[in-house]
C-alpha cells in the first residue's frame, strides 16, 4: 500500500462521507498519521442525490474529490481502496491493493440499501445511494419515455409512464415531487407526441404516514403538497415483490410499472471481521459506546450511520443522517488525541438540529427543536442548509446558479442519457 513508517500513531479512516471528512479535519494539525481509505475517490452529498436523478443537477455539482480535501495536510494518505476484512488481533485490515497496520481503526462506511431479504426486489428495483445508482435512475426514467413513443400497445405505454416509489421517509418525498414536476412543466415540452398526462407517480408508505421521524404537521403538510401535485399517495401498504413488471403488496393492490425506486429503508454497511452477532445492532449497525468505540474493541471505533449508540433519549440510536456523523467525526477526533495522551475520554451527545424535507418548488418541510413551519419559508431555508453544508465553493456556486436557472425557466438541463441503462420493459412481458 506504500504508506510510510511513522513514529507516530496511525488513525485509518474508512470511508469519506460525512463523517469520515470530519473526523480527517479534526486531526490536520495533530501529531498522528492519518490514512484514509474508499472505494470512491470522491465525497458525495447524498442529500441531493434525487436531483441528480431526474435531471435537476450533473453528478460533478455533489461530489467533491477525496484528495483536495486532504490537501495542505501534514502526514496525512489517501488510498483508493475496497477493504475487504478486519483483522482485530493483528491491529491490521485487507484492502484490494494489500494490508494496512492501524493504532486506531475507525469505520465511517455509511450505510447501503436495504432489502429485507427480499432478493426479487433487490434484483429488479432502482436503488438511489450512490451517483452511479442515481445516473442509473436518471437514464431509465427518460429510456421508459422513449421506449413509451414507440410502443402501439397501450398497455406497455402505462406501464412505460408509471413510476412506483416505495418508501415515504425525505428520499421518497423528494424524489416524488421532482417527478411530479418534470412530468408538469417538462415532458409536455420534451414529448408533444405523447401524452404525458397518464404518467403516474404513485409513493407508497408502509406506515400511517409520510415522514413519520418528522412531526404530524410537516406530514400532514407534505402529503398535502404531493397530492397537489399530482402524487399518487398509498399508505399503510407494504410491498412484497417487483419481478420488473408488476409490483405485489400484502392486500390485493398491485401496480404495472417498468420502474419501481426502493427508498424504504437503509443499514449498516458493515465489513467482514466485525460482524459477530453480538456486536451487531439493529440494522446492521455496530453497537458503540458513549465515546464511539465499538463494544469490545477499544482500538477500533465507528461513526455515523453505521454506528448504532444506544441512549436513553435514543433506544434504537442516533439518526442515519448528515448531522450525528459530522458532530460524532468532530468530538472524535479530539477524543483520540486525548486517547493519545493518557487523558479521559468525552462522551458523545448528539445535538439534534431538526429536520427537513423539500416538496417541490416553493414546497418544503422543516422541523426545527422549538419551531415548525412549511410552505415557501421552508423551502428557502432547506436551500440554505444544503448550499451551506455542501463540500466546495465550486459546487455551492454551480448548485446555486442551476437551482436559480430552474427556477426561473421551469427546466432541469441535464435530462441526458449519458450512460444507457438498457433495460426493456418488454423483456418482462409475458
Amino acid at each position: 500500500m506504500n504508506i510510510p513508517r511513522t513514529s507516530a500513531p496511525r488513525i485509518v479512516i474508512i470511508g469519506g462521507g460525512f463523517g469520515g471528512i470530519a473526523l480527517a479535519q479534526k486531526l490536520s494539525k495533530k501529531e498522528v498519521q492519518v490514512v484514509l481509505i474508499d472505494k470512491n475517490n470522491y465525497h458525495t452529498f447524498q442529500p441531493l442525490l434525487y436531483q441528480v436523478s431526474t435531471g435537476g443537477l450533473e453528478p460533478d455539482s455533489i461530489a467533491y474529490p477525496l484528495r483536495k480535501v486532504l490537501i495542505g495536510y501534514d502526514n496525512f494518505f489517501f488510498r483508493l481502496a475496497e477493504v475487504k476484512k478486519i483483522l482485530p488481533e493483528s491491529k491490521s485490515i485487507k484492502t484490494s491493493i494489500g494490508e494496512l497496520t492501524y493504532d486506531y481503526l475507525v469505520l465511517a462506511t455509511g450505510s447501503e440499501t436495504n432489502f429485507y431479504g427480499n432478493t426479487e426486489l433487490e434484483k429488479n428495483a432502482m436503488a438511489m445511494k450512490s451517483i452511479p445508482q442515481s445516473l442509473n435512475l436518471r437514464s431509465l426514467i427518460l429510456e421508459n419515455f422513449e421506449q413509451a413513443l414507440l410502443t402501439d400497445d397501450y398497455h406497455e405505454r402505462d406501464a412505460l409512464m408509471n413510476f412506483v416509489i416505495v418508501g415515504g421517509g425525505p428520499t421518497g418525498v423528494e424524489l416524488a415531487g421532482a417527478l411530479a414536476e418534470i412530468k408538469k412543466g417538462i415532458l409536455p415540452k420534451d414529448y408533444p407526441d405523447l401524452d404525458t398526462r397518464k404518467a403516474q407517480i404513485n409513493l407508497v408508505q408502509g406506515s400511517d404516514r409520510l415522514l413519520d421521524a418528522m412531526s404530524e404537521q410537516a406530514s400532514t403538510k407534505a402529503e398535502e403538497f404531493l397530492e397537489k401535485l399530482g402524487v399518487q399517495v398509498w399508505k399503510n401498504v407494504r410491498v412484497t415483490g417487483y419481478n420488473g413488471k408488476t409490483v405485489t403488496t400484502k392486500t390485493d393492490l398491485t401496480f404495472e410499472t417498468a420502474t419501481l425506486v426502493w427508498a424504504a429503508g437503509v443499514k449498516g454497511a458493515t465489513i467482514r471481521g466485525l460482524d459477530a452477532e453480538e456486536i451487531i445492532a439493529r440494522g446492521n449497525r455496530l453497537n458503540v459506546n458513549e465515546f464511539n468505540q465499538v463494544m469490545g474493541f477499544p482500538e477500533i471505533f465507528a461513526i455515523g450511520d453505521i454506528a448504532c449508540m444506544q441512549t436513553d433519549e435514543n433506544p434504537k440510536g442516533h439518526p442515519m443522517m448528515a448531522q450525528p456523523a459530522i458532530q460524532q467525526g468532530k468530538l472524535l477526533g479530539e477524543n483520540l488525541v486525548r486517547l493519545i495522551d493518557g487523558k479521559d475520554l468525552e462522551p458523545f451527545v448528539y445535538r439534534d438540529k431538526g429536520s427537513m424535507a423539500t416538496v417541490g418548488r416553493n414546497k418544503a418541510v422543516c422541523d426545527l427543536k422549538n419551531f415548525k413551519f412549511q410552505g415557501v419559508f421552508a423551502w428557502f431555508v432547506w436551500m440554505f442548509v444544503h448550499l451551506f453544508f455542501l463540500i466546495g465553493f465550486r459546487n455551492r456556486v454551480v448548485v446555486f446558479v442551476n437551482w436559480v436557472y430552474n427556477y426561473i425557466k421551469f427546466d432541469r438541463e441535464a435530462r441526458l442519457i449519458i450512460r444507457p441503462y438498457r433495460r426493456n420493459y418488454s423483456q418482462f412481458k409475458d
